[in-house]
């Protein structure tokens, strides 16, 4: 039974919910996984080791469906580790043959984490295989059924053989450790991890549906706006490859396709963010580009489409309700144990507040708040002699 498009779209749309339960601060990681796949383009996942990289990718790839391969690369991992071995039998004939049975050539979503660590051999056949879904090892040729590849590192690499190899993914998300105003939810999410049960899975068929839908869009109504806002990047010193530029259209398509249109508005010119090759660019891209994209819109891909539009602004919103929930939450003053913990939560807050923005550059709504938190750390009794870390700024 053949699967229509609004109903590819609800099924992926109920995959990514559930793949992203108990994942704080990586829903639009997972979005972006989905996104990457339907538009036939690769991620790239920038951020510390133990932030939930990996398990965040293998959730998803289990929404998705298909066939899922993983692997942790070193300075000495070698290519049969990743492509399969050499083929004895066909060897003792003469003929140098891969056996990729199980191994990334026939994966439909894979993840590589530390993919900058692989070898020049490696790298190499990744190329192919990244660009063209094609895999070329001795006397081995084949077409490969990759989906959406994730590359996973600690930091963006500086050689530029590496950086060449670092183009080929289009998109790029940056993340960092879950604060101290969210451990909690950390904890409690972590949990539940342990006991989930197994989410809902998007058919291929559905995936299939959703990459055809895209590759069919007219981009012609977006196309001028894109340009725009490409030509605003520019001014503001922010320059894409042309391959990047180019590639970014099928970013787009698919961002439109997953919010159940069919043809792209000014809601879905929100990836465009992602495909900017550097945090510190992303963060310039989202302030030069705020007007363009305060249209976002996606109810499929509703927190990369917010973080793409508004990342600081909705992480000012974001730690405004943390801190507005715990003010509401003084415990009494006869309630030592527990004024210790809310204290510590408040100063959490008020830490993040300082590390995510400058005194001249927080916005009315914290610069009120934290008022607010330090009035209520002076006012509640501390423990012992043990002073607040947290100083007005």
């Amino acid at each position: 039974m053949s699967v229509t498009f609004e109903a590819a779209v609800a099924s992926l749309r109920e995959a990514l919910v559930d793949a992203g339960q108990g994942l704080v601060e990586r829903e639009a990681m997972v979005e972006l996984v989905a996104l990457s796949a339907v538009a036939e383009e690769h991620l790239l996942v920038i951020g510390p080791p133990g932030t939930a990289k990996s398990e965040a990718v293998r959730r998803t790839a289990r929404g998705l469906g298909g066939s899922y391969f993983e692997y942790l690369l070193g300075r000495f991992t070698e290519p049969s580790e990743l492509f399969g071995p050499v083929d004895l039998r066909k060897l003792r004939e003469g003929t140098v043959e891969t056996e990729t049975t199980g191994m990334l050539p026939e994966a439909e979503v894979a993840f590589l984490d530390e993919v900058f660590l692989g070898s020049t051999a490696i790298l190499n056949t990744l190329l192919g295989l990244l660009n063209e879904r094609t895999f070329r090892r001795g006397h081995t040729r084949m077409r490969c059924p990759l989906r959406v590849c994730v590359g996973a590192a600690n930091a963006l690499p500086e050689e530029p053989a590496l950086a060449a190899f670092a183009d080929r993914f289009l998109a790029r998300i940056f993340i960092e450790p879950v604060p101290d105003a969210r451990l909690e939810d950390l904890l409690s999410g972590g949990a539940r991890l342990w006991s989930a049960s197994e989410p809902r899975v998007a058919s291929l068929a559905s995936l299939d549906v959703l990459t055809q839908a895209a590759r069919a869009v007219e981009l012609g109504r977006v196309r001028p706006h894109l340009a725009h806002a490409l030509r605003t990047l520019r001014g503001a010193g922010i320059a894409l490859t042309d391959r990047r530029v180019v590639k970014t259209q099928r970013l787009i398509a698919a961002a439109a396709v997953l919010a159940g249109r069919r043809e792209p508005t000014a809601a879905d010119l929100w990836p465009l963010v992602y495909a900017v090759p550097t945090q510190d660019a992303q963060a310039l891209a989202r302030e030069v580009l705020r007007e363009q994209l305060a249209a976002s819109e996606s109810a499929t891909l509703a927190a990369a489409a917010l973080e793409a539009s508004a990342g600081p602004l909705a992480r000012a919103q974001r730690i405004a309700e943390a801190g507005r929930a715990l003010l509401a939450a003084r415990p009494l003053d006869s309630e030592v144990e527990a004024l210790a913990s809310w204290r510590l939560k408040l100063e959490g807050v008020a830490r993040e507040m300082d590390a995510g923005f400058a005194p001249e550059a927080r916005p009315d709504s914290l610069r009120v708040l934290r008022e607010s938190l330090m009035a209520a750390l002076q006012a509640a009794p501390a423990q012992g002699n043990v002073d607040s870390e947290v100083r007005v700024a």
